[in-house]
């Protein structure tokens, strides 16, 4: 899907991809070039995309360093604390991670109620990612499912709160089904986040409540946000819908990230940013007595 999403936003794309049939893949789908590893790439590239085993990533991106060139991540940035750290410090002015809902319409549309002062105070926000199964063999599902929702909440509320407590609904299921809850303060904006892998329907929301109004995001791929207004009480006023846009928020994010090589703004979620999801996520892991990474 990123090497589809890069050609059409007509960007020339070599791929480098350990197996060949991947690579058969790779020019079949309209790659100018393939390479059996980094190494052989051709040099004169403006920037990477590194779509590998999350716990690759590190790895990679170091080897990428030398080049000079940027580079944009699949989220998360690393499933190793130490090693984001090392890469904010090295080069974190060209790092950049792929968090493709901070481009989701419906995201920026929350963020800009809840930004603008339309919901009022913001007293929560609460997001749900529940599926089934989790097809990733290198990381447990946290490491899969958390970025998403932090980088969400990163994206509403300008900021990141700090971990305040962990736990799982499922015993024995720490890994995969889990509750988290960030707050700075007692008083300040709470965000809670629920992720399951034992669900067999698949379930997606983000909600922010407001003293003023409540807004939520319904479903993945919701074109619209729906908004109440005022308490839930006896008087309350129907809800209703607001557009916020249907372009796939994977093509935004690398049409950010070509831009950027062009000489354009930054795109969302910089290596400093990742590096506040990857210490967040070892820390709820710290709390379900999982360990840091």
């Amino acid at each position: 899907m990123i090497l589809r999403d890069l050609i059409a936003l007509d960007a020339r794309v070599c791929v480098a991809a350990p197996s060949e049939a991947t690579r058969q893949d790779a020019l079949d789908a309209g790659a100018v070039c393939v390479a059996p590893d980094i190494a052989a790439l051709p040099k004169d590239v403006d920037g990477y995309v590194v779509a590998t085993p999350t716990a690759s990533h590190a790895a990679v991106i170091e080897e990428l360093l030398a080049s000079g060139k940027p580079s944009c991540v699949e989220k998360p940035m690393t499933n190793d604390v130490a090693a984001a750290r090392r890469l904010v410090e090295r080069a974190g002015e060209r790092i950049f991670v792929m968090d493709k809902w901070r481009y989701h319409p419906g995201v920026e549309a929350l963020a800009h109620a809840a930004r603008s002062g339309e919901l009022g105070e913001i007293l929560a926000v609460r997001s749900y990612r529940l599926g089934w199964s989790n097809p990733h063999k290198d990381v447990d599902a946290l490491w899969i499912l958390l970025p998403h929702d932090l980088a969400i909440a990163y994206e509403i509320l300008g900021h990141l709160p700090k971990v305040k407590a962990a736990s799982t609904p499922v015993r024995g299921r720490q890994a995969c089904d889990a509750f988290a809850v960030l707050a700075d303060a007692e008083d300040e904006v709470e965000v809670t986040i629920e992720i399951a892998t034992s669900h067999p329907g698949t379930h997606r929301s983000v909600v922010v409540i407001g003293s003023k109004k409540s807004a939520q995001l319904t479903d993945s791929y919701a074109p619209e946000i729906m908004l109440a207004d005022g308490p839930p009480d006896a008087d309350a006023k129907p809800v209703y819908a607001r557009k916020a846009g249907e372009e796939m928020p994977l093509k935004r994010e690398l049409k950010a990230f070509l831009g950027f090589l062009a000489g354009g703004a930054p795109p969302r979620s910089s290596a400093a940013e990742g590096l506040l999801v990857v210490e967040r996520i070892a820390e709820v892991r710290r709390l379900l007595g999982l360990g840091d990474a």
